[in-house]
């Protein structure tokens, strides 16, 4: 006999959705207790494999699109409504850990696998999605799936893109079986959840279990490069140097600076530096460098634009070398949906999680979904706010509760599409 949600309470297991992330991570295990599974590796076959399976044995359907995005679907009264989706990745970074996107995928199966337990049957059918090389460790461009899914990205360069082995999208897909053929970004959402770790420090430092994520952070990346002259380090006098490394930490500096005059939500990060010739005793003609800037308005984040390129006019005219800008990103603040958003706060209220609001400071695969769906998120603490490392852990009644929340936002998003 099938219930309707309107007369049961669904709970998770925290300790099924726990197992099932631990045996996930069996797959690339690494020495240091966390996971190298990189996308489209025969490791990220074993772990679409593993999770088809328990999805399948969880009586969902499964289809497959033609950048490899996995789609499992549980059924509902109203198969004619677009589904309520939730979903993340199972790629991980080469020194990943074990939670980073494998919890919001398992997250939503367990939701799946409790609303079975319960013989709960929602209005709208309910999906779990896994997203296609999320992390850009091997393929570039990152978030690559769910990009494509939302037209940012054309198929065919997709699956054109290669590795640094020369390998392509296309054939890796091919070699490992998920080269699908339902037809790219003609799948229906009517709603989209992602439940994540938060990879920050935010949520332990503030004691929160919850945090309600109201949208994201934008951002802006440049790849910058520094020319002046390199010439003997010994008989040239400082006041007649073109020092492209002097020049460049002046740059560097004030990208921190920017961002700490933009508290508290501003950010700034020289993250990669290359200096040319790179030699004791040689002054370094050349210094490339990257810089990445957030803010989460749109005004914030254009001003913060607009110093960066100043700083570097400046200090190529008071240092007398070239400077070059090359902005390779851009993604605007995005705001998710507020709705989707109060469904996840009063979750958390109703099952008595303490919860705050945050943004999230990393890309994630909601921040596209968002242009195509009313998009929420939920994060839930990690230890040290210590991620993309092998040492990630997280408190299994942590990842309950963001599961639970998960479930019950879900829930109200299916059962509100009522006639």
């Amino acid at each position: 006999m099938t219930t309707t949600i309107d007369e049961v309470s669904v709970k998770v297991s925290s300790e099924r959705l726990y197992e099932s992330l631990m045996t996930l991570a069996e797959i690339g295990a690494t020495e240091k207790g966390g996971n190298c599974r990189l996308a489209l590796t025969n490791l990220d076959g074993q772990a679409r494999d593993l999770v088809v399976g328990w999805m399948r044995d969880a009586g969902m359907s499964i289809s497959i699109d033609q950048v490899g995005n996995i789609f499992a679907r549980r059924p509902g009264l109203r198969n004619d409504l677009p589904p309520v989706m939730t979903g993340s990745h199972i790629d991980t970074q080469p020194t990943g850990g074990k939670f980073d996107g494998c919890f919001g995928v398992l997250a939503g199966l367990e939701v799946v696998r409790a609303l079975n337990d319960a013989q709960v049957q929602t209005d709208a059918p309910l999906e779990v999605v896994v997203w296609t090389n999320e992390e850009g460790t091997r393929f570039v461009p990152v978030m690559m799936g769910s990009g494509a899914f939302i037209g940012k990205f054309d198929l065919q360069s997709i699956l054109q893109s290669k590795d640094k082995d020369g390998k392509r999208v296309g054939d890796e897909l091919k070699a490992i079986g998920y080269d699908g053929d339902e037809v790219l970004g003609q799948h229906p959402v009517g709603a989209y959840f992602e439940a994540h770790i938060e990879q920050g420090p935010i949520l332990e430092h503030e004691q929160k279990t919850i945090g309600v994520v109201t949208g994201s952070l934008g951002l802006r990346w440049y790849d910058v490069t520094v020319t002046g002259m390199e010439m003997h380090a010994g008989p040239t006098p400082m006041d007649v140097r073109k020092d492209a490394m002097y020049a460049a930490t002046f740059i560097m500096q004030d990208v921190v600076q920017n961002a700490l005059d933009y508290a508290p939500h501003g950010r700034g990060t020289v993250g990669s530096a290359t200096v040319f010739p790179s030699s004791r005793n040689v002054i370094p003609g050349q210094v490339t460098f990257t810089v990445d800037i957030r803010h989460p308005d749109a005004t914030g984040l254009q001003a913060m634009h607009e110093r960066f390129e100043a700083t570097c006019q400046k200090v190529a005219k008071t240092h007398g070398v070239g400077v070059s800008i090359h902005e390779v990103s851009h993604f605007p603040p995005t705001p998710f949906d507020p709705k989707m958003v109060d469904a996840v706060r009063a979750s958390a209220v109703a099952n008595h999680f303490s919860c705050m609001d945050i943004v999230t400071g990393a890309g994630h695969d909601a921040v596209y979904l968002a242009s195509v769906a009313p998009t929420g998120m939920i994060f839930i603490p990690c230890k040290d706010g210590i991620s993309h490392n092998e040492i990630e852990d997280a408190k299994p009644e942590d990842l309950g509760a963001g599961a639970q929340v998960l479930c019950d936002a879900m829930l109200s998003q299916a059962i509100h599409q009522r006639d």
